[in-house]
């Protein structure tokens, strides 16, 4: 005989399956063109900035030679104190000459500056002398802890403005703005 345990009964019968989601074929298409559309306005937004961007007008510069003027008309207010007041004045007129004429001046000593500035036509020679003469003053009081007076000072403020004054661009008037000439035959 055989010994049949008894097991527990087994139900043949399940429960049904909830329905199945069967996609369209067209959502794929959908989420595409939504993908594009999003590129499309990022990219319209993007130029839109850009071009706003290159409108944006930057502040006119202001010429070298009226920065140096407008430097050395602030730095009458510190006469009263030598080395700053010397400092300013060299390295103003140092500056400007660097951005008028393009040349190398702030980050030479003295007797460089002007052993390379010999060598060109930058300045006249009357320029180079005075220039010569100012800087070395102005390492004088700088360098040498000489304690000129006011007199000196001002003399050696005379000289650097003289100096942008005579190197300054002269401005070429407009033909519009010219007052006609008279040709006579």
């Amino acid at each position: 005989m055989t010994n049949q345990t008894s097991l527990p009964a087994v139900s043949d019968i399940r429960d049904i399956k909830p329905p199945l989601q069967i996609t369209n074929g067209w959502e794929f298409v959908w989420w595409a063109l939504a993908v594009v559309a999003a590129l499309a306005i990022l990219r319209v937004l993007w130029l839109y900035w850009q071009k706003r961007r290159s409108q944006i007008f930057a502040e006119p510069l202001i010429p070298s030679h009226v920065r140096a003027k407008q430097a050395l008309a602030q730095a009458l207010e510190i006469i009263g104190r030598p080395k700053p007041f010397c400092i300013l004045v060299s390295d103003t007129v140092r500056f400007y000459l660097e951005e008028r004429f393009d040349f190398r001046a702030p980050e030479r000593t003295t007797e460089e500056f002007l052993r390379e500035l010999s060598a060109t036509d930058l300045l006249m020679p009357e320029q180079k002398e005075s220039l010569g003469n100012f800087l070395e003053s102005c390492d004088l009081v700088k360098f040498a802890k000489y304690e000129p007076g006011e007199n000196e000072l001002r003399e050696l403020h005379a000289s650097a403005m003289r100096l942008v004054e005579e190197t300054e661009p002269k401005e070429i008037p407009d033909a519009q703005t010219a007052p006609p000439q008279l040709v006579t035959t």
